[in-house]
């Protein structure tokens, strides 16, 4: 249930940011007492995981698509807590990673350590070497309690399995996670995201896949939480000046005694240059990797699975495809994911239309009815932070007073919907 209306004498917090991190600080913030006000530059809530297209939230587009883990609690709370039905707002079922062709990695219910091992045993198409290989090696990362050299990179750590492997499980599991090719991802951050899933209980493998649009997942349930709890919502609100005050902060001129940052690195650092030159610094330097969305509709098409993996290569850009008609969406709406996708935003939208327009033709043949039309094409240039090897990313302290919340800031995950609720959870727990 939301929090009483804010009494008078509650210390006045500004979180500045709409999207999941600054949402999560505002509900949390609002819970403890605090009187809140949002700040968000865009017109809607959100931030990068939101509803979006022509026909805004009914058009049954989203700006991107999001996986949830089992073993993201914070985030699975935070709905719950703003009213959400998980069992109806996700499908959810054990890991599986499956291809167009039926192959693939599919675990089962329970202890998903043993599902995992089950699974390896069970995967057709792999010579036992390759099975075996990938076994010896996970056993390693559990015996070194999934811990590794902070300078290694995916692709480094992984070198010893045999091809197969790191084709058809590590890339398309690190680009998922990470939103960063294998070959610069952090192995680090990697094994953190793999010992959550596996080892923190049953379910905690399991993949939530949002059978509704992000803003009906997240942002639209928590504004109105937020109102009736007595916050107070300024959207289409960009922030211009931030200064201290004392022992408080003022915002544009208006007086604050604590404030959340959970707005863009960007945004962030612009605010910060004056007040924390090597804090702003930091956010600042981060370096980001773009996500394209390409949708295509085909009338009749049902794929055999809700998520199936595709074999990415340099003329094929999609790494996985997602059917929004089993998703709540229309049926025939099929949302095609190009993680990583720098080079394809390089060449253009017409260039990755076309390339992802051959490869669902190729790789979901026979599941087409009819020839796909395409209909959009989403780019979130400033996706996800590059999760590289030692990245030191922003602290969430900036100064007295004053907290930094995002995906980006320093924490165990990479640039998840499950970091950026903790980080704004974080925030608001210093307040």
């Amino acid at each position: 249930m939301p929090a009483p209306a804010r009494a008078a004498s509650a210390q006045r917090t500004a979180i500045v940011g709409g999207g999941w991190a600054g949402l999560a600080a505002a509900i949390e913030a609002t819970r403890l007492g605090h009187a809140v006000t949002l700040f968000e530059m865009a017109p809607q809530l959100g931030g990068r995981s939101r509803s979006v297209g022509a026909g805004g939230r009914d058009s049954g587009l989203d700006n991107g698509q999001h996986i949830i883990i089992g073993a993201y609690t914070e985030t699975l709370a935070l709905l719950r807590r703003v009213g959400v039905d998980i069992d109806t707002a996700f499908v959810r079922s054990p890991l599986r990673i499956s291809y167009p062709d039926g192959s693939g990695l599919h675990l089962s219910a329970g202890s998903p350590a043993a599902a995992f091992v089950q699974a390896v045993f069970a995967r057709r198409g792999w010579p036992w070497a390759a099975r075996l290989g990938l076994l010896r090696t996970a056993a390693g990362w559990w015996l070194g309690r999934f811990k590794c050299d902070p300078a290694l990179t995916v692709a480094a750590l992984t070198a010893g399995l045999p091809a197969v492997v790191r084709d058809e499980l590590i890339d398309p599991l690190c680009v998922a996670a990470l939103n960063t090719p294998a070959s610069d991802a952090s192995a680090s951050v990697f094994l953190r995201v793999l010992h959550d899933a596996l080892l923190s209980g049953p379910g905690s493998a399991d993949l939530l896949l949002p059978a509704v649009g992000l803003s009906a997942l997240l942002p639209d349930p928590a504004a109105r939480w937020l109102a009736k709890a007595g916050a107070e919502l300024r959207l289409a609100h960009r922030i211009e000046h931030l200064q201290p005050d004392g022992d408080a902060w003022q915002l544009d001129g208006e007086r604050f005694e604590r404030v959340v940052l959970a707005a863009t690195p960007h945004e962030a650092a612009r605010l910060t240059r004056r007040i924390a030159p090597a804090w702003s610094a930091r956010a600042a330097a981060l370096r980001f990797e773009p996500i394209a969305t390409v949708y295509l509709h085909g009338d009749g098409v049902r794929l055999p699975e809700p998520m199936l993996a595709l074999r990415s290569i340099d003329s094929h850009p999609a790494q996985f495809v997602f059917d929004r008609g089993q998703l709540g969406g229309a049926p025939g709406l099929l949302a095609f994911v190009v993680s990583g996708a720098a080079r394809w935003v390089e060449r253009g939208s017409e260039a990755t239309l076309q390339a992802t327009l051959s490869q669902a033709h190729t790789a979901l043949g026979a599941h087409l009815r009819a020839p796909l039309k395409p209909l959009q094409v989403l780019v979130e240039k400033r996706a996800t932070f590059r999760c590289t090897p030692g990245l030191e990313r922003p602290a969430p302290c900036i100064a007295p007073g004053l907290f930094a919340a995002g995906d980006h800031v320093a924490g165990p995950y990479p640039a998840t919907l499950e970091g950026a609720v903790r980080s704004g959870l974080w925030a608001a727990r210093q307040l």
